[in-house]
């Protein structure tokens, strides 16, 4: 895995960018629930994380929840199994870690009023040629966010492989802590999915409107790339 070494350090720099975990804004929604929809490796271990950070987690995939139970008891310990509809109803922030191809699949007013963080990346070898995806410039995240209009549409959560997000926790001001971006046009629900990054175990950075979310897509690597916080406000304020 390759790393951009730099000292995290906090403040803001010249554009505004926010850089570090303790420069998250304070006025954060209340944040007890978080539902993950999809039960691959990314959504089960993103549960757990949650889980050690103390919320109470709900995960739903297609299907009945009976049928998810016992993978959620054995990969995420804490969590509950539960249902898309449930997941949407109760949860106070949702994060859709389905395989790209999927989301359509959903209907579209599901999650309306909901924060829904978008943690999918597209990859045409796995989830097929997507015109749509392919050609969205500002990436695939303002194509979520046209299917899900009355969602509050987040991009984060997406940077780091499985195994980065297991691995990589670490507790605020740790020198090797690691940073995660959310980009959205809803700021309250960006400043929200901050905290969560925070909670999670991760430097929270604000990337901007959901339209700078190419910036936090995969550039074909097999290997997830980390930054620290000043590292990733770098790449955002560039543009």
């Amino acid at each position: 895995m390759s790393s951009v070494a730099a000292d995290v350090s906090t403040g803001r720099d010249e554009h505004g960018v926010a850089s570090a975990a303790a420069d998250a804004p304070s006025d954060v929604a209340t944040t007890k629930r978080v539902g993950i929809i999809g039960a691959g490796k990314l959504g089960m271990t993103l549960a757990r994380a949650a889980v050690a950070a103390g919320y109470e987690v709900a995960v739903a995939s297609s299907g009945p929840a009976e049928r998810l139970a016992l993978s959620v008891d054995v990969l995420a310990p804490g969590a509950v199994a539960s249902t898309v509809e449930d997941v949407a109803d109760s949860a106070d922030v949702i994060v859709l870690a389905v395989p790209v191809h999927r989301f359509r699949e959903l209907p579209s007013d599901v999650f309306d009023g909901k924060i829904l963080v978008d943690a999918m990346n597209y990859w045409p070898d796995i989830d097929g040629e997507d015109p749509e995806l392919a050609a969205a410039d500002a990436g695939s995240s303002v194509v979520v966010q046209a299917h899900f209009p009355g969602a509050r549409v987040v991009k984060s959560l997406n940077q780091l492989g499985y195994h980065e997000l297991d691995e990589y926790t670490r507790a605020p001001g740790s020198p090797d802590r690691i940073a995660v971006a959310a980009v959205g046009d809803d700021r309250l629900a960006v400043r929200t999915v901050m905290h969560l990054v925070d909670r999670l175990g991760f430097d929270p950075v604000d990337g901007g409107p959901l339209a700078k979310g190419k910036l936090l897509e995969p550039d074909g690597s097999p290997y997830a790339e980390t930054f620290s916080a000043d590292a990733l406000a770098k790449r955002f304020s560039t543009l």
